[in-house]
């Protein structure tokens, strides 16, 4: 799969599950639609990822990269500043940071959207994505940021 572009960070959003579950928040509805204005108002994450291209105003150019290194550390910097929450029983409740860094790296050039959810220590979820623009899934969706 051939793709060139660029991409933005999203979040990080923290909330509870109950949060993070109201699912018709979480999507748009059809064009200019009530639920469409709800969505773009909300920061909760969207159920797709290439839907954070339609808020704009939670897109900033210290969040856009045209090098997949800069993403990466973005997120690995999320990571680290809220790390997920340790088991009771010493078992590993997610896969390594290593194992994340090297599935963004190899996917985000091929533009694919790269988002990680977890429990943090107090329990809370956090969400943060980086997110392919032009977007492959939502090739409609035009860049969120103003033309240079």
């Amino acid at each position: 799969m051939i793709w060139s572009g660029h991409w933005h960070g999203y979040g990080p959003w923290t909330g509870s599950r109950d949060a993070y579950g109201q699912d018709a928040l979480r999507r748009p509805g059809v064009e200019n639609s009530e639920q469409t204005r709800a969505f773009i108002a909300s920061t909760l994450p969207p159920l797709m990822t290439g839907h954070w291209l339609l808020r704009q105003n939670q897109t900033a150019m210290n969040r856009t990269w045209t090098r997949v290194a800069d993403a990466v550390t973005w997120l690995k910097t999320m990571y680290e500043a809220n790390p997920p929450a340790e088991r009771d029983d010493d078992g590993r409740a997610y896969i390594t940071l290593e194992h994340k860094i090297a599935h963004a790296i190899d996917s985000l050039p091929r533009g694919i959207d790269v988002c990680w959810v977890h429990y943090t220590k107090s329990q809370s979820l956090i969400s943060f994505s980086v997110v392919c623009c032009l977007n492959h899934h939502h090739p409609g969706l035009p860049c969120p940021l103003p033309s240079a």
